[in-house]
């Protein structure tokens, strides 16, 4: 039996909260420490967003990489069928754009997919 202590819905909630506000910050080597403690680098938050998602939509590739290292899923789609991807290349935020599509990123999943976020955006040469 684990000494481990658990967790109940609201505390885990809160938990998952914790860790969205770390990958959306850029506060890398706490979120490690979440996710050294058992958090799966794929955890879904509200609107469906993963850790990866929000660490790519506001640019933080410290934050990206690590996740990545630690098998987030690069093409996990939120509730709006955005992929991390598109969210980078709407943003603007090349060298994320970069190492999601080093991890493998799905260029044609989501809406707007990657291309057409590139298109929209003239970043198609970043997907090239």
């Amino acid at each position: 039996m684990s000494n481990e202590p658990t967790l109940n819905d609201d505390q885990r909630a809160q938990l998952v909260r914790m860790a969205m506000d770390l990958a959306r910050d850029g506060a890398t080597a706490e979120l490690a420490e979440f996710l050294d403690h058992g958090l799966d680098a794929n955890v879904v938050g509200d609107g469906g967003n993963t850790l990866v998602m929000l660490a790519a939509y506001n640019g933080r590739i410290e934050t990206v990489g690590m996740l990545l290292k630690r098998g987030a899923d690069p093409d996990i789609r939120n509730d709006r069928d955005q992929t991390p991807i598109a969210g980078a290349l709407f943003k603007g935020e090349d060298a994320v754009v970069a190492a999601l599509r080093a991890a493998g990123a799905d260029l044609d999943a989501g809406t707007p997919s990657a291309r057409a976020a590139a298109a929209m955006f003239g970043r198609e040469h970043l997907l090239a």
